[in-house]
Protein backbone atom coordinates (compact mmCIF):
# COMPACT_ATOMS: atom_id res chain seq x y z
CA UNK A 1 0.00 0.00 0.00
CA UNK A 2 1.37 3.40 -0.67
CA UNK A 3 1.83 6.31 1.55
CA UNK A 4 -1.71 8.39 2.26
CA UNK A 5 -2.33 11.27 0.02
CA UNK A 6 -2.05 14.64 1.80
CA UNK A 7 -3.77 17.52 0.24
CA UNK A 8 -5.54 20.87 1.92
CA UNK A 9 -8.45 19.98 -0.25
CA UNK A 10 -9.18 17.11 2.28
CA UNK A 11 -9.86 19.09 4.62
CA UNK A 12 -7.39 17.26 6.64
CA UNK A 13 -8.39 13.90 5.63
CA UNK A 14 -5.84 11.98 3.98
CA UNK A 15 -6.55 9.44 1.08
CA UNK A 16 -5.37 6.18 1.05
CA UNK A 17 -4.21 6.49 -3.09
CA UNK A 18 -4.39 8.36 -5.84
CA UNK A 19 -6.67 5.34 -8.30
CA UNK A 20 -6.70 8.04 -10.98
CA UNK A 21 -4.62 11.17 -11.84
CA UNK A 22 -5.48 14.19 -13.61
CA UNK A 23 -3.49 13.62 -16.90
CA UNK A 24 -5.21 9.76 -16.82
CA UNK A 25 -8.88 11.24 -16.33
CA UNK A 26 -7.82 14.15 -19.35
CA UNK A 27 -6.82 11.40 -21.47
CA UNK A 28 -9.91 9.41 -21.53
CA UNK A 29 -12.29 11.59 -21.29
CA UNK A 30 -10.92 13.38 -25.10
CA UNK A 31 -11.22 9.69 -25.89
CA UNK A 32 -14.90 8.82 -25.13
CA UNK A 33 -15.35 12.62 -27.04
CA UNK A 34 -14.08 11.25 -29.79
CA UNK A 35 -15.81 7.96 -28.96
CA UNK A 36 -19.18 9.54 -28.96
CA UNK A 37 -19.02 11.97 -31.72
CA UNK A 38 -18.71 8.66 -34.04
CA UNK A 39 -21.61 7.53 -32.65
CA UNK A 40 -24.06 9.50 -32.90
CA UNK A 41 -23.19 11.18 -36.56
CA UNK A 42 -26.94 12.92 -36.89
CA UNK A 43 -30.08 13.76 -35.17
CA UNK A 44 -30.82 15.03 -31.78
CA UNK A 45 -28.44 14.66 -29.29
CA UNK A 46 -29.39 15.02 -25.66
CA UNK A 47 -26.44 14.80 -22.89
CA UNK A 48 -28.78 14.17 -19.17
CA UNK A 49 -26.07 14.08 -16.49
CA UNK A 50 -26.95 12.93 -13.32
CA UNK A 51 -26.49 15.11 -10.74
CA UNK A 52 -24.72 15.38 -8.45
CA UNK A 53 -21.51 13.00 -9.22
CA UNK A 54 -21.58 13.59 -12.85
CA UNK A 55 -21.25 17.53 -13.25
CA UNK A 56 -17.22 17.55 -13.64
CA UNK A 57 -17.26 14.66 -15.98
CA UNK A 58 -20.20 15.68 -18.04
CA UNK A 59 -18.65 19.43 -18.68
CA UNK A 60 -15.26 17.93 -19.35
CA UNK A 61 -17.05 15.69 -21.53
CA UNK A 62 -19.25 17.52 -23.66
CA UNK A 63 -16.55 19.73 -24.49
CA UNK A 64 -14.73 16.83 -26.16
CA UNK A 65 -17.90 15.70 -28.28
CA UNK A 66 -17.64 17.38 -31.42
CA UNK A 67 -21.34 17.75 -32.84
CA UNK A 68 -24.31 20.11 -31.59
CA UNK A 69 -26.10 18.93 -28.28
CA UNK A 70 -28.00 19.61 -25.68
CA UNK A 71 -27.21 19.34 -21.63
CA UNK A 72 -29.87 19.09 -18.81
CA UNK A 73 -29.97 17.45 -15.54
CA UNK A 74 -31.37 14.79 -13.87
CA UNK A 75 -31.06 14.38 -9.55
CA UNK A 76 -31.66 11.11 -7.65
CA UNK A 77 -30.73 10.03 -4.35
CA UNK A 78 -29.58 6.99 -3.06
CA UNK A 79 -26.44 7.53 -0.94
CA UNK A 80 -27.28 10.25 1.49
CA UNK A 81 -24.48 10.12 4.10
CA UNK A 82 -23.57 6.86 3.88
CA UNK A 83 -20.79 4.97 2.24
CA UNK A 84 -22.86 2.41 0.63
CA UNK A 85 -26.12 2.71 -1.22
CA UNK A 86 -29.13 2.53 0.64
CA UNK A 87 -30.96 1.31 -2.04
CA UNK A 88 -33.77 3.46 -2.16
CA UNK A 89 -33.89 5.50 -5.31
CA UNK A 90 -35.64 9.17 -4.92
CA UNK A 91 -35.85 11.31 -8.18
CA UNK A 92 -35.50 14.86 -6.46
CA UNK A 93 -35.27 16.62 -10.61
CA UNK A 94 -36.85 15.72 -13.42
CA UNK A 95 -35.84 17.28 -16.57
CA UNK A 96 -38.28 19.25 -18.28
CA UNK A 97 -36.87 18.49 -22.03
CA UNK A 98 -38.92 17.00 -24.45
CA UNK A 99 -36.87 13.29 -24.68
CA UNK A 100 -38.99 12.05 -27.66
CA UNK A 101 -37.31 11.22 -30.87
CA UNK A 102 -33.98 12.50 -29.09
CA UNK A 103 -30.73 10.49 -28.55
CA UNK A 104 -30.32 10.58 -24.65
CA UNK A 105 -26.86 9.94 -23.25
CA UNK A 106 -27.21 9.69 -19.40
CA UNK A 107 -24.04 10.35 -18.15
CA UNK A 108 -23.57 8.61 -14.87
CA UNK A 109 -20.29 9.18 -12.62
CA UNK A 110 -20.02 5.51 -11.22
CA UNK A 111 -21.74 2.69 -11.72
CA UNK A 112 -22.42 0.76 -8.57
CA UNK A 113 -25.01 -1.70 -8.24
CA UNK A 114 -27.17 -0.33 -10.89
CA UNK A 115 -30.64 0.57 -8.89
CA UNK A 116 -30.64 4.07 -9.70
CA UNK A 117 -29.43 3.74 -13.18
CA UNK A 118 -31.98 0.88 -13.78
CA UNK A 119 -34.69 3.45 -12.23
CA UNK A 120 -33.88 5.55 -14.67
CA UNK A 121 -33.29 3.85 -17.86
CA UNK A 122 -37.02 2.72 -17.15
CA UNK A 123 -38.48 6.11 -16.76
CA UNK A 124 -36.85 8.13 -19.24
CA UNK A 125 -37.32 4.86 -21.82
CA UNK A 126 -41.24 5.57 -21.38
CA UNK A 127 -40.33 9.02 -22.79
CA UNK A 128 -39.93 7.65 -26.08
CA UNK A 129 -35.88 8.52 -27.01
CA UNK A 130 -34.56 7.37 -30.06
CA UNK A 131 -32.31 6.10 -28.46
CA UNK A 132 -31.09 5.79 -24.91
CA UNK A 133 -27.33 5.02 -23.88
CA UNK A 134 -25.15 4.84 -20.26
CA UNK A 135 -22.18 6.79 -20.34
CA UNK A 136 -19.79 6.33 -17.20
CA UNK A 137 -17.01 7.79 -15.78
CA UNK A 138 -16.23 4.82 -13.75
CA UNK A 139 -17.72 0.84 -13.56
CA UNK A 140 -17.46 -1.78 -10.92
CA UNK A 141 -18.59 -3.88 -12.73
CA UNK A 142 -20.65 -5.29 -10.09
CA UNK A 143 -24.37 -3.61 -11.60
CA UNK A 144 -26.19 -7.16 -10.79
CA UNK A 145 -29.37 -4.97 -10.78
CA UNK A 146 -28.87 -3.23 -14.44
CA UNK A 147 -30.12 -4.65 -17.28
CA UNK A 148 -28.96 -2.20 -19.53
CA UNK A 149 -25.52 -2.42 -20.94
CA UNK A 150 -23.19 0.98 -20.40
CA UNK A 151 -22.29 1.60 -23.55
CA UNK A 152 -19.24 4.48 -22.67
CA UNK A 153 -16.99 3.48 -19.70
CA UNK A 154 -14.30 5.56 -18.81
CA UNK A 155 -12.56 3.44 -16.58
CA UNK A 156 -12.91 -0.29 -14.27
CA UNK A 157 -13.39 0.83 -10.97
CA UNK A 158 -11.58 -0.35 -7.84
CA UNK A 159 -13.77 -2.08 -5.56
CA UNK A 160 -13.03 1.10 -2.83
CA UNK A 161 -14.65 3.92 -2.02
CA UNK A 162 -13.67 6.65 -4.40
CA UNK A 163 -13.75 10.60 -4.24
CA UNK A 164 -13.05 13.52 -6.22
CA UNK A 165 -13.44 14.63 -10.02
CA UNK A 166 -17.27 14.80 -8.85
CA UNK A 167 -17.51 11.83 -6.43
CA UNK A 168 -18.39 12.88 -2.98
CA UNK A 169 -18.78 11.37 0.74
CA UNK A 170 -21.09 13.65 2.03
CA UNK A 171 -20.84 16.44 0.05
CA UNK A 172 -16.79 16.82 0.33
CA UNK A 173 -14.40 16.17 -2.12
CA UNK A 174 -16.24 16.54 -5.42
CA UNK A 175 -14.02 19.22 -6.44
CA UNK A 176 -10.79 17.25 -5.96
CA UNK A 177 -9.12 17.27 -9.81
CA UNK A 178 -8.30 13.50 -9.33
CA UNK A 179 -10.35 10.33 -8.11
CA UNK A 180 -8.72 8.53 -5.05
CA UNK A 181 -9.90 5.84 -2.80
CA UNK A 182 -10.82 7.32 0.87
CA UNK A 183 -9.39 5.76 3.94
Amino acid sequence: MTAPVADPRLKGRAVKRIALDEQQIRRRVRELGREISAAYPEGELLVLGLLKGSFIFLADLVREIERPLHVDFLVASSYGDAMVSSGNVRLVYDPETTLEGKHILLVEDIVDSGRTLQKLVTLLGERKPKSLEICALLDKKIATELHHPVKFIGFDAPHEFLVGYGLDHAEDFRHVPYVASLQ
